[in-house]
Protein backbone atom coordinates (compact mmCIF):
# COMPACT_ATOMS: atom_id res chain seq x y z
CA UNK A 1 0.00 0.00 0.00
CA UNK A 2 3.07 2.31 0.46
CA UNK A 3 4.61 1.92 -2.57
CA UNK A 4 0.92 2.94 -4.37
CA UNK A 5 0.71 6.09 -2.34
CA UNK A 6 4.21 6.78 -3.08
CA UNK A 7 3.53 6.44 -7.07
CA UNK A 8 0.93 8.91 -6.31
CA UNK A 9 2.58 11.56 -5.09
CA UNK A 10 5.37 11.17 -7.83
CA UNK A 11 2.91 11.35 -10.06
CA UNK A 12 1.04 14.47 -8.20
CA UNK A 13 5.04 15.80 -7.90
CA UNK A 14 5.39 15.63 -11.80
CA UNK A 15 2.35 16.73 -12.45
CA UNK A 16 3.20 20.07 -10.98
CA UNK A 17 6.25 20.33 -11.63
CA UNK A 18 5.96 20.25 -15.67
CA UNK A 19 8.79 19.92 -17.56
CA UNK A 20 10.85 18.48 -14.60
CA UNK A 21 13.21 21.43 -14.19
CA UNK A 22 12.00 22.02 -10.62
CA UNK A 23 10.01 25.36 -10.69
CA UNK A 24 7.43 23.76 -7.75
CA UNK A 25 10.31 23.80 -5.19
CA UNK A 26 11.79 26.98 -6.07
CA UNK A 27 8.05 28.33 -5.67
CA UNK A 28 7.82 26.65 -2.35
CA UNK A 29 11.42 28.22 -1.33
CA UNK A 30 10.07 31.74 -2.47
CA UNK A 31 6.92 30.99 -0.28
CA UNK A 32 9.09 30.25 2.70
CA UNK A 33 11.49 32.65 2.41
CA UNK A 34 8.76 35.26 1.90
CA UNK A 35 6.99 33.88 5.30
CA UNK A 36 10.54 34.08 7.34
CA UNK A 37 11.20 37.71 5.50
CA UNK A 38 7.73 39.10 6.83
CA UNK A 39 8.70 37.15 10.28
CA UNK A 40 12.22 38.65 10.81
CA UNK A 41 12.42 40.64 13.41
CA UNK A 42 15.77 42.53 12.56
CA UNK A 43 16.97 44.37 9.45
CA UNK A 44 19.77 42.67 8.89
CA UNK A 45 18.28 39.16 8.45
CA UNK A 46 15.16 40.52 6.82
CA UNK A 47 17.65 42.27 4.46
CA UNK A 48 19.72 38.52 4.11
CA UNK A 49 16.34 37.22 3.59
CA UNK A 50 15.01 39.35 0.76
CA UNK A 51 18.61 38.55 -0.68
CA UNK A 52 17.13 34.93 -1.19
CA UNK A 53 14.08 35.70 -2.54
CA UNK A 54 15.23 38.07 -4.93
CA UNK A 55 17.98 35.44 -5.48
CA UNK A 56 14.92 32.93 -6.17
CA UNK A 57 13.60 34.88 -8.45
CA UNK A 58 16.63 35.33 -10.35
CA UNK A 59 16.35 31.52 -11.16
CA UNK A 60 13.05 31.52 -11.77
CA UNK A 61 13.10 34.43 -14.47
CA UNK A 62 16.15 32.93 -15.57
CA UNK A 63 14.34 29.18 -15.74
CA UNK A 64 11.46 30.92 -17.32
CA UNK A 65 13.33 32.14 -19.81
CA UNK A 66 15.35 29.12 -20.90
CA UNK A 67 12.18 27.21 -20.83
CA UNK A 68 10.57 30.10 -23.15
CA UNK A 69 13.80 29.59 -25.30
CA UNK A 70 13.29 26.03 -25.59
CA UNK A 71 9.66 25.97 -26.08
CA UNK A 72 10.26 28.20 -29.02
CA UNK A 73 13.37 26.01 -30.43
CA UNK A 74 11.14 23.42 -30.05
CA UNK A 75 7.92 24.64 -32.40
CA UNK A 76 10.82 25.64 -34.89
CA UNK A 77 11.70 22.27 -34.77
CA UNK A 78 8.53 20.95 -35.16
CA UNK A 79 7.94 23.60 -38.55
CA UNK A 80 11.33 22.13 -39.46
CA UNK A 81 10.39 18.52 -39.23
CA UNK A 82 6.94 19.19 -40.82
CA UNK A 83 8.63 20.92 -43.75
CA UNK A 84 11.21 18.06 -44.01
CA UNK A 85 7.58 15.77 -44.21
CA UNK A 86 6.12 17.79 -46.66
CA UNK A 87 9.58 17.23 -49.02
CA UNK A 88 9.72 13.44 -48.42
CA UNK A 89 5.99 13.38 -49.53
CA UNK A 90 6.67 15.30 -52.28
CA UNK A 91 9.83 13.26 -53.31
CA UNK A 92 7.39 10.11 -52.83
CA UNK A 93 4.73 11.41 -55.03
CA UNK A 94 7.54 12.27 -57.72
CA UNK A 95 9.01 8.93 -57.36
CA UNK A 96 5.77 7.16 -57.95
CA UNK A 97 5.54 9.31 -60.98
CA UNK A 98 8.50 8.22 -62.12
CA UNK A 99 7.76 4.46 -61.45
CA UNK A 100 4.95 4.77 -63.34
CA UNK A 101 6.78 6.71 -66.72
CA UNK A 102 9.17 3.73 -65.98
CA UNK A 103 6.48 1.31 -66.36
CA UNK A 104 5.23 2.68 -69.34
CA UNK A 105 8.78 2.75 -70.96
CA UNK A 106 9.00 -0.76 -70.02
CA UNK A 107 6.22 -1.63 -71.69
CA UNK A 108 7.14 -0.15 -74.98
CA UNK A 109 10.38 -1.40 -74.89
CA UNK A 110 9.08 -4.91 -74.64
CA UNK A 111 6.56 -4.22 -77.38
CA UNK A 112 9.57 -2.83 -79.51
CA UNK A 113 11.55 -5.70 -78.38
CA UNK A 114 8.68 -8.50 -79.79
CA UNK A 115 8.16 -6.21 -83.16
CA UNK A 116 11.95 -6.76 -83.70
CA UNK A 117 11.63 -10.31 -83.01
CA UNK A 118 8.82 -10.70 -85.24
CA UNK A 119 11.03 -8.81 -88.11
CA UNK A 120 13.64 -10.64 -87.56
CA UNK A 121 11.47 -13.92 -88.56
CA UNK A 122 10.19 -12.49 -90.97
CA UNK A 123 13.53 -11.47 -92.31
CA UNK A 124 14.82 -15.12 -92.35
CA UNK A 125 12.18 -16.43 -93.54
CA UNK A 126 12.41 -13.60 -96.55
CA UNK A 127 15.92 -14.27 -96.93
CA UNK A 128 15.35 -18.04 -97.64
CA UNK A 129 13.29 -16.78 -101.26
CA UNK A 130 15.20 -15.12 -103.64
CA UNK A 131 15.30 -11.60 -104.70
CA UNK A 132 12.58 -10.46 -107.27
CA UNK A 133 15.25 -9.98 -109.72
CA UNK A 134 17.05 -13.37 -109.52
CA UNK A 135 12.94 -14.94 -109.70
CA UNK A 136 12.29 -12.83 -112.80
CA UNK A 137 15.62 -13.68 -114.42
CA UNK A 138 14.59 -17.87 -113.49
CA UNK A 139 11.55 -17.26 -114.55
CA UNK A 140 12.27 -15.42 -118.09
CA UNK A 141 15.08 -18.53 -118.69
CA UNK A 142 12.60 -21.14 -117.66
CA UNK A 143 9.89 -18.85 -120.60
CA UNK A 144 12.92 -19.21 -122.88
CA UNK A 145 13.24 -22.80 -122.36
CA UNK A 146 9.88 -23.86 -123.04
CA UNK A 147 9.24 -21.45 -126.34
CA UNK A 148 12.35 -23.30 -127.67
CA UNK A 149 11.10 -26.56 -126.10
CA UNK A 150 7.83 -25.57 -127.85
CA UNK A 151 9.25 -24.49 -130.93
CA UNK A 152 11.49 -27.67 -131.25
CA UNK A 153 8.03 -29.89 -130.17
CA UNK A 154 6.38 -27.46 -133.31
CA UNK A 155 9.32 -28.57 -135.65
CA UNK A 156 9.13 -32.27 -134.82
CA UNK A 157 5.31 -32.49 -135.36
CA UNK A 158 6.10 -30.61 -138.70
CA UNK A 159 8.45 -33.20 -139.87
CA UNK A 160 5.99 -35.85 -138.44
CA UNK A 161 3.07 -34.45 -140.31
CA UNK A 162 1.05 -33.89 -137.70
CA UNK A 163 -0.74 -29.98 -137.52
CA UNK A 164 -0.72 -28.39 -134.14
CA UNK A 165 -3.68 -25.87 -134.86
Amino acid sequence: MGAVTDDEVIRKRLLIDGDGAGDDRRINLLVKSFIKWCNSGSQEDGYSQYQRMLSSLSQCSFSMGKTLLVHDMNLREMENYEKIYSDIESSIAAAHEKIAECKKQILQAKRIRKNRQEYDALARVIQQHPDRHETLRYKFSNQMVWLCLLSNLKGLFYIMGISCS
